[in-house]
């Protein structure tokens, strides 16, 4: 098996962040050719998302056949990666129907303090006061993130957007953790997220209609929108953050997405001037501080 370089793998988690970065652009685009965005439509695009990243995944299902009896526990953890992403996917992506893109996605990136705080309760793993620190500022940032009140039309209800948003967070540490022990067990990086994926599309499948969305009947645009979604965000960007967890740590891959919101936000602003407020700046960068702080011996 070749090893790749440094740089190659630098290059890949970097390509994976930026198209991961491009996903909250996407949902805001789509929600662009509708009227109200519902919990329904929100949810819609969640599965739409993973739904089109299954079936793009068909040609590779031959590789499930190929994971030994001994690699089952890897199965497991993929499975329960898959259902993490799903709930992620359907909190975060309803959360850009309250609030802004720089507002939601700090918050959905808060990863390595729910990490900390998994490893600590799951695992018995002693929270060190700097850690501690770093939650209780990220916690301030939060709520100044929270009860800021933005200046468009995808801002009606920040409290509930920021909810929704830390919720997505907790689901993809989940995601994050379980994707690590899935291929420390044995699971290459394909079968994983063939696993994952379509655990993720099957538990939001029936979601939509039964919140009163249909899957048909939508502008083209939409549709696009979600194949661009699937192929950039999924296939791309989520398979590469994926593939290095094999050669970083969980820890760093979570530091390194808190990239994230600085690039949906400027993305955000270029595509839609959609400025965020004075108060949702300054939260998040004291969240950023925080979370950055807490972990910042761990990389």
């Amino acid at each position: 098996m070749n090893i790749p370089s440094d740089w190659q793998k630098r290059t890949i988690l970097g390509v994976g962040i930026i198209c991961v970065s491009l996903a909250a652009i996407f949902v805001r685009l789509s929600q662009r050719e509708i009227n109200e965005v519902t919990v329904g439509f929100s949810l819609f695009i969640a599965a739409g998302r993973l739904i089109i990243s299954t079936l793009l995944l068909i040609p590779s299902y031959g590789d499930l056949w190929t994971i030994k009896k001994n690699h089952s526990s890897g199965v497991y953890y993929g499975l329960g990666a898959g259902i993490c992403l799903g709930l992620h996917f359907a909190t975060w992506i309803s959360s850009l129907g309250f609030t802004s893109v720089a507002a939601s996605v700090s918050l959905v990136t808060t990863n390595p303090l729910w990490v900390a705080l998994l490893s600590w309760w799951c695992l018995g793993q002693k929270l060190t006061r700097k850690t501690i620190i770093g939650i209780a500022i990220a916690v301030l940032g939060s709520v100044l993130i929270a009860f800021a009140h933005g200046g468009n039309s995808f801002s009606s209800n920040p409290l509930l957007g920021a909810i929704l948003a830390l919720m997505g967070s907790w689901f993809a540490s989940g995601y994050i953790l379980l994707g690590t022990l899935a291929q420390q067990k044995g699971l290459t990086t394909k079968q994983y997220v063939i696993i994952a994926y379509f655990t993720g599309a099957l538990c939001l499948l029936p979601l939509p209609p039964l919140f009163g969305t249909s899957y048909g009947g939508h502008s083209l645009n939409i549709y696009i929108y979600l194949i661009l979604m699937a192929i950039i965000s999924q296939i791309i960007g989520h398979t590469s953050l994926n593939w290095s967890l094999k050669y970083f740590s969980p820890t760093t891959i979570s530091l390194l997405i808190l990239f994230e919101p600085v690039i949906s936000s400027l993305f955000a602003w270029w595509f839609f001037q959609e400025i965020p407020q004075f108060l949702v700046v300054i939260g998040a960068l004291i969240l950023l501080l925080g979370v950055t702080y807490s972990i910042k011996k761990k990389l």
